[in-house]
């Protein structure tokens, strides 16, 4: 536990805040503290305690310290409907470099009690994920940089009161300097805008921490599963310059965690109104660009025919052996895509490829038992033998659609129909009496790993096979597993380890949920169809507090600063793997669904922006965009302090897989598949 060094008071300024929250709501009392850390070069900084003294009509109020220090740092207190705006202007006397940090406590929240939320990177405790990321098991302490947050946000939930808090910061956040090191106190190179927010348990009691520049501790988070020593950052103010500075502090009350959740995303959208982004080239281009993809990707060999989109190089985009149904290869999605797509064109040369591809798949590409042959390295002469319900499930989705569209131009295919009914039927066989299926599992339906955290993944397959084959047992299996989803995710906001590469909170085990619930929804009538629409929304704004409400700023000289990258509508991806990527898929329809459903306008244009903002790294001839090839669009866009090992913030790993990449926004810009597959 992090003991209390600074001075506490129940300053003026805590006694405005109990006046200025919602009305109807108990006057509350806040305690306030505050530092300043002022580093002279080459010299460990020098920590000063700050105290308030305010205005007569309390509405302005000054931090003094006890100790002379080169700075005037004055505060303004504005109430709000829902709390207060506080504005902070830091003056110096001298040239300084400073760090200044501010907290806030309300009484009642004991931190045992709490439920924490930091956009897109912290839920609750963070407890599936594993010590080596940020999380309870390491500290029940966190300050983290602005650039990690899809909103520059914290919140807390006090699971006894109801009551929650949240502060975010209140300005344009525009510049970002480049640093030498990570660790540390650091000295800033150039100007930034950059702060970092928290929580911090203190005696038992939570504070919500804030500041500029940011600051990480106890931990900075470097790489996939690297914890490294805590960085302190350190801004130039010369002689007679001001530094302002402006954040919002909040209060409510929620009926759960995931009530708080969706009022925080929702208060926190109205904030930024984020808008879409102006684009030069029309969806028409887009895909004429990503179509590339599809041929340069191809490989043949004696076995299985495939697109090479795994583990490539960057600036190569060779070929490689690694054949993946799903995940992160989507070798099918992308043949069925290919497919429609040479139709429309009347390209014979993509029609050929696709039709190889099926048809190798179809000869050799199950199991003795039936299951896809999930992943081949042909490189290595290696193929796995665990399985993945969602890998699986990805490629029933690909070949159902394929089916369907190919009986919608009369053509019928009894092979790969008799397959997936076997398929299906190794479902069924898997799913637990629960309604969950297991993670990873093996051709003699060994389970490996039991976690249900992937079962939406079987949801949506099984329903469009209840209706493609007009079979209801598909169908009360898929219900059955929304009644797992409803029990074990949803409702206990509770989304884990859909994602096959990390064990952890990640976006698309409630992008899934979401989905799953779509699909259930469009399967069913009356009360049962609202339910499953109410199910949907929920799981939806976790899935949206993943995906960036700003845009986050670069320095002069990172790649994707100097492209001009806007960050809004990205999604980051997981406690682990902390960069921004295009997982769409089919949620944009998700929302476009439920805000006709729910009347929920946000939901429809978040939709537009995501569906503008993701096309904007399109590689094409002279804006290839880091990338080797057209039509091989970037995937591990790193956007924060964090890679997988090479490069960096506003640059991509050296090693990606354009493959789901490609899929993922083929499927964003054919709209309304699923409400067209499963009509009657």
């Amino acid at each position: 536990m992090m003991r209390n060094r600074g001075f506490n008071i129940k300053s003026v300024f805590g006694m405005l805040l109990s006046l200025f929250f919602i009305e109807g709501m108990v006057a509350q009392r806040i305690e306030t503290a505050g530092e300043v850390l002022l580093k002279s070069p080459g010299n460990p900084a020098s920590r000063y305690e700050l105290r308030t003294s305010s205005s007569d009509d309390g509405k302005s109020m000054k931090w003094l310290s006890d100790s002379k220090i080169p700075l005037d740092i004055n505060g303004k207190i504005t109430p709000t409907a829902s709390g207060i705006v506080y504005d902070v202007e830091l003056t110096a006397h001298e040239d300084v470099f400073f760090n200044f940090k501010q907290r806030i406590l309300a009484e009642s929240a004991t931190h045992e009690n709490c439920k924490f939320f930091m956009p897109g990177f912290w839920y609750r405790h963070n407890l599936r994920s594993p010590k080596e990321a940020p999380s309870f098991h390491t500290s029940d302490s966190w300050l983290v940089r602005e650039d990690r947050l899809s909103a520059p946000l914290t919140g807390v939930y006090d699971e006894q009161t109801g009551q929650y808090y949240s502060i975010l910061r209140n300005q344009e956040i525009r510049k970002a300097a480049y640093t030498a090191i990570n660790q540390g106190e650091v000295i800033l190179s150039g100007e930034s805008d950059l702060g970092f927010t928290g929580f911090e348990n203190i005696d038992g009691k939570t504070w919500l921490s804030f500041g500029f520049p940011y600051r990480e501790a106890p931990k900075t988070y470097i790489r996939k599963l690297t914890l490294a020593p805590p960085v302190t950052t350190f801004a130039r103010l010369r002689k007679g310059e001001t530094r302002k500075l402006s954040w919002i502090v909040s209060r409510g009350t929620a009926a759960d965690y995931a009530d708080f959740v969706s009022k925080v995303w929702t208060s926190t959208y109205d904030h930024f109104l984020p808008k879409e982004v102006e684009l030069d080239y029309t969806e028409e281009r887009v895909k004429e660009v990503l179509s590339n993809f599809f041929v340069e990707s191809y490989v043949e060999t004696d076995d299985l025919n495939y697109f090479s989109g795994v583990h490539l190089k960057t600036d190569v985009c060779g070929h490689q052996g690694d054949a993946e149904i799903g995940f992160v290869g989507r070798v099918l999605l992308n043949a069925f895509f290919a497919h429609q797509y040479a139709g429309e064109q009347g390209d014979e040369q993509l029609a050929k490829i696709t039709q190889t591809i099926f048809n190798s798949y179809l000869a050799n590409g199950f199991t003795g038992s039936g299951f896809f042959r999930e992943f081949v390295d042909y490189d290595r002469d290696y193929e796995t033998d665990v399985f993945s319900i969602r890998r699986q499930s990805e490629g029933i989705y690909a070949i159902l659609s394929y089916l369907d569209y190919e009986k919608k131009q009369g053509r019928k295919h009894p092979e790969w129909e008799k397959q997936m009914e076997k398929l299906l039927a190794n479902f069924l066989r898997l799913q637990k009496d629960d309604g969950s299926f297991p993670r990873k599992f093996k051709d003699n339906f060994e389970v490996v790993d039991v976690t249900g955290g992937s079962t939406p993944s079987a949801t949506v397959p099984l329903v469009m096979a209840s209706r493609y084959f007009n079979k209801k047992e598909y169908l009360k299996s898929a219900i059955k597993s929304g009644n797992y989803l409803e029990t074990e995710l949803i409702s206990r906001s509770d989304y884990f380890s859909s994602t096959l590469d990390a064990n952890c909170e990640d976006k698309e085990a409630s992008l899934y949920a979401a989905t799953a619930m779509y699909y259930l929804a469009l399967a069913s009538n009356g009360k049962e169809h609202d339910r499953y629409v109410a199910l949907a929304k929920n799981a939806s704004y976790f899935a949206l507090s993943w995906y960036y409400l700003w845009d986050v700023p670069f320095a002069q000289g990172q790649m994707l600063g100097d492209l001009g990258l806007l960050s809004r509508g990205w999604g980051n991806v997981s406690v682990e793997n902390n960069h921004i990527d295009v997982f769409i898929f089919e949620f944009a329809d998700v929302l476009n669904y439920l805000a006709r459903e729910t009347s929920e306008s946000r939901f429809s244009e978040f939709a537009k922006v995501i569906n503008s903002s993701m096309l904007q790294l399109l590689p094409y001839p002279g804006h290839l965009c880091g990338v080797a090839k057209t039509g091989y669009y970037p995937e591990v866009v790193q956007h924060t302090n964090w890679d997988y090992g090479k490069n960096g913030k506003g640059f991509y790993n050296d090693i990606f897989a354009p493959g789901w990449t490609v899929a993922s926004l083929w499927e964003m810009l054919t709209p309304g598949s699923a409400e067209e597959f499963m009509k009657k």
